[in-house]
């Protein structure tokens, strides 16, 4: 039967001398640490370290061994190694060079933060490359939806009905509450002006033009942007994290087709109806708020709100919810797909996919205002 090596052992036979025993490898060092440190040998006077019966060295075992002999000679303690192994003084003696090239190598500089203009153009390299990635993700999903058309069985219907209800059902209360309010705060706002020089019934052309052309799908826009986009961001950013989306890749299943696609058909269909509903309502608040503050009755409101509102504005607001759908779904899906490491890059994503979101669905806002204007809409 072969013999079980020794652990490394140390004793201190005479006040200057150390005999070094068993095997100093990685397996068999595990507890002569402490045991080094309560070596003590009397300063100012040489030693002998005798490591004839040391049966096995390895490089972790020398590194030990001198890191002990480096302790003592800080203490001005001179320590002679003698009856080593030939091997083993060789070993020794490669580990103590490593040693002392390693402390007289210099300490790397300490990194200097960047300046001003290094700061600016970072962020802008940055920005440059989201928007590029932002652009190839936008035109990978436009192949899959081509390829989609092509071949209508690809399409997941489930999915696509499971977000019409998500992102377009239950977010009903809310749209409806805050456009209910917005059109309240719009018709009194204009209420004391138009008090002032008594046209009174042009409440119906402020609150119809206003909700129907800009404040409806806008506001919408922006309670979904915060309320779905999010999720699309959270929801793939955490299946991210945890690999699913590898595992989709794996079997065979295109997370474009099931994650994606389904999450922008659906947020299109849903959105211009969610703005249809914000139109009522945003109406119905400032109707409400005329008979109060005006006493424009709803009959008359309703009057001069058909000769005021015509079909073109109404469109115009309503082709605008399609564009800002298509921002809100992609941007945050695109931001689901950057997440990686743990929880706290899912909320870092989350965060950046709504901020994104708002601020390119206002910006294509903008745009759509100086085009309408050019068109003279």
């Amino acid at each position: 039967m072969k013999p079980i090596p020794m652990a490394a052992a140390i004793a201190q036979p005479g006040p200057h001398d150390l005999a070094l025993s068993g095997c100093w490898t990685a397996r068999g060092i595990g507890a002569i640490e402490q045991r080094l440190e309560s070596v003590r040998l009397s300063a100012n006077t040489p030693a002998i370290a005798d490591g004839a019966a040391i049966e096995a060295l390895d490089s972790s075992g020398a590194w030990v061994l001198q890191k002990l002999l480096l302790r003592l000679r800080d203490e001005g303690i001179v320590v002679t190694l003698r009856g080593l192994r030939p091997d083993f003084a060789r070993l020794l003696e490669v580990v103590a060079q490593q040693v002392a090239e390693q402390a007289t190598r210099p300490a790397p500089a300490a990194s200097t933060p960047p300046s001003a203009v290094a700061g600016i153009g970072q962020s802008a390299v940055a920005a440059f490359e989201q928007a590029a990635a932002l652009l190839g993700f936008v035109g990978e999903a436009a192949f899959t939806f081509a390829q989609s058309v092509v071949h209508p069985g690809r399409f997941r219907w489930r999915p696509i009905l499971y977000n019409i209800r998500t992102a377009g059902f239950d977010a009903l209360p809310i749209v409806g509450l805050l456009s209910f309010l917005l059109g309240i705060v719009v018709a009194y706002q204009g209420a004391s002006q138009l008090r002032q020089y008594g046209a009174n019934i042009f409440v119906a052309d402020l609150v119809g033009l206003s909700m129907l052309r800009e404040f409806a799908p806008l506001i919408t826009a922006i309670i979904i942007a915060g309320r779905s986009g999010s999720a699309y961001a959270a929801q793939i950013g955490t299946m991210a994290v945890t690999e699913e989306i590898d595992a989709m890749r794996t079997i065979g299943i295109a997370p474009m087709e099931l994650l994606v696609l389904p999450k922008i058909i659906a947020l299109v269909i849903v959105l211009p109806l969610l703005t249809v509903f914000a139109d009522v309502l945003g109406v119905f608040g400032g109707m409400i708020m005329a008979r109060t503050q005006l006493d424009v009755g709803f009959g008359e409101f309703l009057d001069r709100f058909s000769k005021a509102v015509s079909i073109t504005s109404y469109v115009v607001g309503i082709g605008k919810a399609p564009v800002f759908a298509v921002i809100i779904a992609v941007v945050g899906c695109f931001q689901g797909f950057r997440t990686h490491g743990g929880a706290d890059s899912v909320g870092r994503q989350t965060t950046r996919s709504v901020v994104q979101s708002i601020f390119l669905v206002i910006v294509a806002d903008a745009l759509f205002s100086i085009a309408f204007s050019v068109l003279d809409l």
